[in-house]
């Protein structure tokens, strides 16, 4: 008798199993088209705030432009999803990216959006990094430009421009410096009430004061009301153009060279 009853119960385990079975079935097949269509509205609202809040900076694509490039698989300063958001969220003290005003799930949108950006495949970029290096120096870039602990402060840092901007975006900037002219160096002319006339850039303002930097790198501090002329020079940038001193090939170069400065990995 005892193996009989054994047997039933085994049987209808399996029966009640077989049923449970069933009955799931139906509630996957209706739950996965809603999770489906939640996670492409969320992408899909990510995208447009995207676009109209980070894509002026960053690039449509993100593959950079005043902002960081986002389009690469690894984010320097966001290795996990909190820290993306953190940085979205609150912005990067020190550095042109302000914090967001947008509430938390907005966030997280672009958040999941800007994801989808580090999806591509690795940009081709023509061009011998070595012999870009040669160019950096012969056109003695490091007089305005600290690179390695070396040089001027006149421009930006490069240690780490390839991981920061695109090689699009740094070709543009040989070629067409006032294109796009990096915020904290906004070009200022000032002219004194004694008549000199200086023009640098910005590194500190109040209501009384201005402090900036000449473009020798000689630092400068004036109360307001000792100058006769303040102007700030939209899209104005010292460094000129160098599509007439370069060959292609050497402007490819010193590109493949830029976009190699990855800094601290």
């Amino acid at each position: 008798m005892q193996p009989r009853l054994r047997t039933k119960t085994m049987r209808w385990g399996v029966a009640a199993g077989g049923a449970i079975g069933v009955a799931l079935v139906p509630l996957v097949v209706l739950s996965a088209p809603t999770v489906v269509t939640a996670q492409t509205a969320e992408m899909e609202q990510g995208k447009r705030l995207y676009e109209s809040q980070c894509g002026s900076c960053h690039g449509p694509l993100g593959n950079g432009g005043r902002g960081a490039n986002l389009a690469q698989p690894r984010l320097r300063r966001a290795s996990d999803d909190q820290a993306l958001f953190n940085i979205i969220r609150r912005g990067i003290p020190g550095t042109e990216m302000p914090g967001s005003p947008l509430t938390p799930r907005q966030v997280s949108s672009i958040a999941a959006y800007v994801k989808t950006l580090g999806r591509v495949e690795p940009e081709d970029i023509p061009g011998d990094a070595r012999r870009g290096a040669a160019v950096f120096a012969a056109l003695d870039c490091a007089r305005c430009h600290t690179l390695g602990g070396r040089g001027g402060i006149v421009g930006p840092g490069l240690d780490d421009i390839g991981a920061r901007r695109s090689a699009a975006h740094l070709r543009e900037a040989l070629l067409d410096p006032e294109a796009s002219v990096p915020s904290g160096f906004l070009q200022l002319r000032v002219v004194t009430k004694d008549g000199r006339a200086l023009t640098g850039f910005r590194v500190n303002e109040d209501a009384f004061s201005i402090q900036f930097r000449d473009l020798s790198g000689r630092l400068h501090s004036f109360w307001k009301y000792e100058l006769d002329v303040l102007e700030q020079q939209w899209q104005r940038s010292p460094m000129g153009s160098y599509a007439a001193r370069l060959t292609s090939e050497q402007t490819d170069d010193l590109v493949a060279y830029l976009v190699s400065l990855k800094g601290a990995q």
